[in-house]
């Protein structure tokens, strides 16, 4: 339960600052994508199932407040939170390269996805400028903000493992 409170807590946090904060400071119109990271690490970190429910209603957010569709969000989150999954088994904490390069290609999944979805099934055919323009630049700027919000979320997720256990032992 405290798990949960938790992870609602910080995808609450990372929506309010995506939305606010980033969107203030965005660079070319370009902000970061907080509910990337999350979804990512929370799926590396804990598995498939937890990275995919996470990632959902992270989606879900996204889609109740700015999407035009509710699920368009929430279904492409929740896929990079279960593909983010299948490298658990890889994840070392202390290792930075792993976390940092499945954030920039679920980023760029991301991306990609709205642009084929929203934009190139309507005729707009622009792919290099969007790729230049939009999806580079947010892709840079998520992995700069990635350096000191996976490590907030990285420890985060010890103190509940850590929590978890001691609870585990008094019932054993």
């Amino acid at each position: 339960m405290r798990r949960k409170i938790y992870v609602s807590l910080i995808i609450a946090i990372c929506f309010l600052l995506q939305s606010t904060l980033f969107q203030a400071l965005s660079i070319a119109s370009i902000s970061p994508n907080l509910l990337i990271v999350v979804a990512s690490s929370f799926g590396f970190m804990r598995g498939r199932k937890e990275g995919m429910w996470i990632g959902f209603f992270s989606g879900l957010l996204l889609d109740i407040f700015f999407g035009s569709v509710i699920g368009f969000y929430a279904l492409i989150y929740a896929y990079i939170g279960y593909v983010n999954g299948f490298f658990r088994k890889w994840f070392f904490p202390d290792d930075i390269k792993l976390p940092l390069a499945l954030i920039a290609a679920s980023d760029f999944s991301y991306s990609s996805l709205v642009y084929l979805f929203l934009f190139f099934l309507r005729g707009k055919l622009r792919f290099n400028y969007y790729l230049l323009h939009i999806i580079l630049p947010e892709l840079v700027y998520t992995i700069l903000v990635t350096i000191a919000l996976y490590f907030i979320i990285l420890k985060i997720n010890q103190k509940l493992e850590i929590i978890e256990k001691r609870s585990a032992n008094k019932f054993v």
